[in-house]
């Protein structure tokens, strides 16, 4: 082709380009995810956690912390995201799943990981009073992939904050 001719490679013929590669399919992307429902947990004056289950680059399921709401301490984000994970696909088992969630979980939600044999975990905030890594890092099933994800400075800011209205009040 010749120059000018409106393709791009034409245009920057001769010079070196950099092509960055932008996805929504990253660990940062479904974080924001997950974050936004820590706001919405925040909002409605529960401890600001939120969760997204991931599948084939989709999100499938989306929670946020409702204990006070829902009058249960079960019902914490992680455990609403694969309960409503495992209904979507009609199985217990979650191994070609991903829970990005904005707090690491505490050891209740860890075993509720291990028994759906979740595929991979991605955390922001560490939780070293209660999280499954302070009581027994082993809590989660072999085969799942953890990582201490992005957004950790906002997500702890996030719990931190929370708590120190409460107590301020």
């Amino acid at each position: 082709m010749a120059a000018g001719s409106g393709r791009d490679h034409d245009f920057y013929q001769g010079k070196k380009q950099y092509i960055v590669e932008l996805s929504i399919h990253s660990d940062e992307h479904y974080m924001r995810e997950a974050y936004k429902q820590a706001l919405l947990a925040r909002d409605e004056g529960e401890i600001p956690v939120g969760a997204v289950v991931v599948a084939d680059k989709r999100i499938i399921a989306r929670a946020h912390n409702q204990t006070e709401r829902l009058n249960d301490p079960t019902a914490h984000a992680e455990m609403l995201a694969v309960t409503a994970a495992s209904h979507y696909f009609g199985t217990k088992y979650l191994n070609e799943c991903a829970l990005y969630v904005t707090l690491e979980p505490c050891g209740m939600c860890a075993g509720a990981l291990y028994w759906a044999q979740l595929g991979k975990l991605v955390y922001a905030a560490a939780d070293e009073k209660r999280g499954f890594t302070a009581i027994n890092p082993k809590m989660i099933h072999p085969k799942t992939k953890v990582f201490r994800g992005p957004m950790q400075k906002e997500a702890s800011a996030l719990v931190s904050d929370f708590f120190r209205q409460l107590r301020d009040k």
